[in-house]
């Protein structure tokens, strides 16, 4: 794995814990929830340049919005 690839790992393992723990879920649970969504690859490894220079509470505020605007779409929980 080159570095690049294992920044953006590190980064999405840190945004989907202390985003489960603010959202009071567990990691494996948020997780599930972004991979079904797609938002793993399109929001976490894709913006990485972006959200990586954000506060750890503007990753979670992300991750959340973005996670509640995909399930709203489909007409999901939260």
């Amino acid at each position: 794995m080159d570095a690049l690839t294992n920044n953006k790992t590190q980064f999405a393992t840190l945004a989907i814990g202390a985003t489960a723990k603010d959202m009071g879920i567990t990691a494996t649970e948020l997780h599930n929830r972004l991979k079904h969504h797609g938002l793993v690859k399109r929001l976490l490894f894709d913006c990485y340049d972006t959200l990586h220079a954000e506060s750890i509470e503007g990753v979670i505020w992300n991750v959340k919005e973005a996670l509640r605007n995909w399930d709203a779409k489909e007409g999901g929980a939260e």
